[in-house]
């Protein structure tokens, strides 16, 4: 209004005191629900205290208080201010129950919304997986892990071509592949020996430290289960392998015969097999490459580590590992094994201390070529039907202990002379492409249910043999070695004949793997 004023400061009002008391349950002629899953009441809750159930762990197990979906999450701390109440106690000093997840709200679709697509199950990544990308490795599914399948390089057409000079790159130098998949399990205690003894069909209380062993072991019903090999690290102390396949299965075998049949027993079975990065070292260069990640004062001579030998070793830089001198190719080899943690540097060392020696990292593919080329069983073989002498391993069958399965594997049915043992094949035409599951049918003979006498397992390109090779079961298949079959593949529309012949193509006197 024309008029000159000064701006005062407004006055601050004081804050409106308040409190707030607890307010836990409001009396009525009703019930007074508390868990609203359960249908626990409030008068359940102070019955509870009446009947000396004033444990908090207690009152939960009388009325199930807090024991639905939500653990409480909705009810818990109405129901112990109440318990608190009724028995003239505070809240602090009636306690509270353990808590359990879920501590925040979950959307259901974290639980369940999300098992499609790659989600649809979980993925397990080998310790040098992130490295074999980086190699341009071709992956595939084993199971819910990714396995590096081979390692394609610039101008190879097509996986033929690389998985064949991955064979050749061992065969004639030095290879390694990531075998961390296999299961491994710790076996402790001193009855450990006379607990392997019962589930394998061979011994193992005789194995002397320092040595490993392949090992079958058999259903109740005589059939193989799985097979692996086990070395002991110490008096007490066992370390056995299993197929990738059955790892979580021979686990659960394992714990079941320990735990119900036979629990007088003085052993413990640990599971390690997310714990161990392992790297198979094949070819005649394999020493080579390990004199230059092992320590110097290490002995890895023929003498000094053998073929089956297994122990602790230094590693250069002080880093310990086990190593064990086991082949799966024929070559003369070692598994060197790490704490998982290493597995990725594990990969990127062989790589740099090899590279003088030309090392090829080989992926699951020509891993498969070499063990059909030694006449290794594996999967295919190992089909839930076949027995150990099936398997040509018949003489492994202890006759001076008691086994899982050894009454069973006695049964007529499974000693009966005309049963489908293993065999290779090889085709008469050296051009011919074989296949696997094609039957075989004697020749001259109408292909049908009854000239059915028995299929092709495994097969593979041989770059050894130059030529396809495969491993069948056939019936009396060892009797009739040098014989031509007729192999019959409806699916396919293919018909050709193929040779009967010994299932180890390659160094069957094993002496690479020895040398």
């Amino acid at each position: 209004t024309g008029h000159s004023g000064t701006v005062g400061i407004a006055p601050a009002a004081d804050d409106e005191a308040f409190s707030l008391t607890p307010l836990w349950h409001v009396a009525g002629k009703g019930k007074a629900f508390v868990d609203y899953q359960h249908d626990v009441t409030a008068s359940d809750i102070e019955l509870a205290q009446r009947e000396g159930f004033e444990s908090v762990e207690h009152l939960k197990r009388y009325t199930t208080l807090g024991m639905a979906t939500d653990q409480g999450k909705t009810s818990n701390v109405a129901g112990l201010a109440i318990m608190a109440a009724v028995s003239g106690r505070s809240i602090p000093e009636t306690g509270t129950t353990i808590y359990r997840p879920p501590y925040v709200p979950v959307a259901i679709g974290a639980f369940a919304g999300h098992h499609r697509d790659e989600t649809f199950h979980a993925t397990r990544l080998t310790p040098s997986h992130h490295w074999a990308a980086e190699q341009g490795a071709i992956f595939v599914d084993t199971g819910l892990w990714k396995r590096a399948q081979w390692y394609p390089r610039a101008g190879e057409k097509d996986w033929l071509e690389s998985v064949t000079r991955e064979v050749k790159a061992v065969r004639g130098g030095v290879g390694f592949c990531d075998v961390s998949t296999l299961g491994k399990i710790d076996v402790h205690g001193p009855d450990a020996g006379a607990f392997l003894d019962r589930v394998y069909i061979n011994t193992f209380s005789s194995l002397a430290v320092g040595k490993a062993r392949y090992g079958l072991m058999l259903r109740e019903d005589g059939i193989v289960y799985d097979d692996g090999t086990t070395s002991r690290l110490a008096e007490d102390h066992y370390f056995l392998t299993t197929t990738t396949a059955k790892a979580g299965l021979v686990m659960q075998h394992l714990e079941f015969c320990r735990q119900v049949l036979f629990p007088e027993l003085d052993v413990q079975l640990t599971s390690v097999s997310d714990q161990w990065a392992q790297f198979s070292i094949a070819g005649p260069k394999t020493r080579d490459l390990l004199r230059e990640i092992v320590d110097p004062a290490e002995d890895l001579s023929n003498e000094g580590f053998p073929f089956m030998g297994a122990r602790e070793v230094a590693l250069r830089g002080g880093l310990r590992a086990r190593l064990f001198r086991i082949s799966f190719s024929g070559e003369m080899a070692f598994e060197i094994s790490v704490p998982a943690r290493f597995g990725d540097a594990m990969a990127r060392n062989l790589m740099l201390a090899g590279a003088p020696f030309g090392v090829t990292p080989y992926g699951t593919e020509a891993l498969g070529v070499m063990r059909v080329e030694k006449g290794h069983i594996a999967g295919p073989e190992l089909s839930g039907t076949t027995t150990a002498a099936d398997l040509g391993l018949g003489k492994m069958m202890s006759t001076k202990k008691d086994y899982i399965g050894r009454v069973m594997a006695g049964r007529e049915a499974l000693v009966a002379p005309d049963r489908q043992v293993v065999v290779g094949i090889k085709p008469t035409d050296k051009a011919r492409r074989l296949r696997s599951g094609a039957h075989i049918i004697p020749k001259g003979q109408t292909p049908g249910p009854g000239n059915d006498q028995g299929y092709v397992t495994s097969v593979c390109f041989s770059p050894t043999s130059d030529q396809w090779i495969g491993l069948a079961l056939v019936e009396r298949g060892r009797e009739r070695i040098g014989e031509i079959v007729h192999g019959h593949d409806p699916l396919r529309g293919e018909d050709y004949d193929v040779e009967l012949c010994n299932p180890v193509f390659y160094d069957p006197d094993g002496g690479r793997q020895r040398g």
